[in-house]
């Protein structure tokens, strides 16, 4: 049998801290579309889809979304969200514009340079405030492969690998 690696549960956003007294939470969106939340009538607490909670309440403030769940009406208890991660279904995803992909398609790429020199298959990618790293394992280890297009020249999901150029010196010990 053979598992996906497509994920059940799709992350959308962090909780951060509460905000104000009545249950309102400060979620940090990781997420293109933080309006998305404006439109959820419910949200999974955890990335395994275990514990659902209505949404009562959302609006955009500056890069946050302030989100209001139902069972949630004070400040404490808005505090025991602290850091927890919100989820959605998968099959509730914004479908993807021409070219888009979503990072967990990614994992299990196998990463080749453009002289076809096998570096290994991507494990893991960091999403930094510039661009996103890919961690690659293979022959030689870890590497790290930042996603700008003078690196990656091709993503080829059909065979599912990753065309490179390396910079000089990215690979430097």
């Amino acid at each position: 049998m053979t598992q996906s690696t497509e994920p059940r549960f799709l992350v959308i956003g962090q909780i951060t801290k509460p905000h104000g007294v009545r249950g309102e939470v400060r979620v940090l969106p990781l997420t293109d579309r933080p309006e998305r939340f404006t439109w959820l009538k419910e949200v999974y607490l955890d990335e395994e889809g275990s514990t659902l909670a209505p949404v009562t309440g959302a609006r955009v403030h500056q890069n946050f979304v302030l989100l209001k769940l139902a069972g949630y009406d004070t400040r404490d208890a808005a505090d025991s969200l602290r850091g927890i991660r919100l989820a959605i279904p998968a099959d509730q995803a914004i479908p993807l514009e021409e070219g888009e992909y979503y990072l967990h398609e990614l994992v299990g790429m196998e990463v080749l340079t453009q002289a076809a020199e096998h570096l290994g298959a991507i494990t893991d990618v960091i999403e930094t405030g510039a661009n996103n790293v890919f961690v690659v394992q293979g022959p030689n280890g870890e590497l790290l492969i930042p996603d700008i297009p003078q690196v990656v020249l091709e993503l080829d999901f059909d065979n599912g690998r990753m065309i490179i150029q390396p910079l000089p010196g990215l690979f430097a010990s």
